[in-house]
């Protein structure tokens, strides 16, 4: 059972026991049983904006009645999968999708391109299908009730949190409103389902490795620092990391002024060299602060971005495309691969990069905010974000392959 849920009587948890004022959820901690004094005055208010949100940077498992039947069912499928490569495959239009109403409450406005003014809505109805198998269609139910008492975090950048708003929205509709909610804490957001003692979090780290912003504002990686983003992961039952785009960020767009390893400082580094060296910090702290036996890792691959000329802008995209004509693994997850491979601890690498490659449709575009009824091609380029996910959308496929994964 995570610390969170050893101090609070979850069942005491009700209506009187959330305060909204001026658009800020409020648990008051006064109000739990708790017996430590400290932690009752460290967490009397926890109070986070809902309406605020980070910045963004610019076939259903058909149980059968018979019980024998369904284990070797169970087993079968999960074999399949284990044999499968959920990488490869075509999108399917489906009905029957999506998977939850496209007015989720836990949606950032950012990714909710329908109420944004986005027209069309096909989007939303493309099935991931591999070659050889089909991904057991996400049951909310059944996914919590698998992950009871546990902590489920997805630790990265905004395109994680695009990740994590996708879970949540995948479970929320089955939790009875007084039994869930979202605190706050640091750089980390967690979606609580009460009933069940679980909690699918988020926490902000980018890099993995600390940037920390010094005195006279200069933005210093420190590729060999990581324990102020690591102890929030201390406890977590399944942790899911990615890492990749604000490496790749150069020039006036990069995302640190100096490099520092030890007492040395770069201003000019080799992205790949840097990216090795700070996911060698990653692994070596999982190495040493995990134990196999209690939690799961996965790495999710890098998101693909649509940003490019030559056809490859994502506005006024409406279907998938069938394949892509210069498929390449990125220097990021040939690096990733190099470092995993000397890992002792056993990590999953999610592949999502080829599926979602395909799905250049799938991006907010122009409406990444309410474009007030302007027609979307009189608006500038620029304005476009083809690397985010709307939803309901991509990210729910890859939290369906993470499910079947788990």
């Amino acid at each position: 059972m995570s610390n969170f849920f050893k101090h609070i009587n979850t069942h005491s948890l009700t209506h009187s026991h959330i305060v909204d004022t001026k658009g800020f959820l409020c648990l008051k901690m006064a109000d739990f049983q708790t017996s430590s004094k400290p932690l009752l005055l460290s967490l009397f208010f926890v109070c986070f904006s809902l309406i605020h949100s980070s910045k963004y940077d610019h076939e259903e498992l058909q149980w059968l009645d018979d019980k024998d039947d369904e284990i070797s069912m169970f087993e079968s499928r999960h074999s399949s999968l284990r044999s499968c490569d959920l990488s490869k495959g075509k999108w399917v239009y489906d009905q029957t999708y999506p998977l939850y109403d496209a007015n989720c409450p836990y949606l950032s406005s950012a990714v909710a391109c329908r109420k944004n003014g986005r027209p069309d809505s096909d989007y939303e109805k493309w099935r991931w299908k591999p070659d050889g198998c089909s991904i057991p269609r996400f049951d909310a139910l059944e996914f919590l009730g698998r992950m009871r008492r546990k902590r489920i975090m997805l630790v990265g950048d905004s395109i994680m949190r695009n990740q994590w708003e996708s879970l949540v929205c995948l479970l929320q509709s089955v939790v009875p409103t007084p039994r869930k909610t979202v605190i706050y804490n640091g750089p980390t957001m967690a979606f609580l389902a009460l009933d069940f003692e679980m909690s699918i979090e988020f926490c902000w780290a980018p890099f993995l490795v600390e940037l920390k912003r010094e005195a006279d504002g200069k933005r210093i990686l420190h590729l060999d620092l990581i324990e102020e983003n690591a102890k929030y992961w201390r406890g977590v039952d399944t942790l899911v990391f990615d890492s990749a785009h604000w490496w790749t960020h150069s020039d006036k767009w990069s995302s640190w002024d100096f490099v520092m390893e030890g007492n040395n400082a770069y201003k000019d580094i080799n992205p790949s060299l840097a990216y090795e060296k700070g996911m060698t910090t990653w692994a070596k702290w999982i190495d040493l602060n995990l134990d196999p036996r209690r939690t799961k890792v996965f790495f999710r691959s890098m998101s693909p971005r649509h940003n490019k000329e030559n056809g490859w802008k994502c506005n006024n995209q409406k279907e998938p495309l069938k394949y892509l004509s210069r498929p390449h693994a990125p220097e990021q997850l040939v690096v990733l691969e190099k470092v995993l491979r000397r890992m002792e601890f056993p990590v999953s690498v999610q592949d999502i990069m080829t599926l979602s490659a395909l799905r250049r449709d799938g991006h907010p575009s122009v409406y990444a905010r309410a474009t007030g009824g302007k027609n979307d091609q009189l608006m500038k380029d620029h304005t476009s974000d083809c690397s985010h996910w709307c939803l309901p959308g991509v990210p729910d496929t890859w939290n369906e392959i993470l499910n079947a994964m788990l």
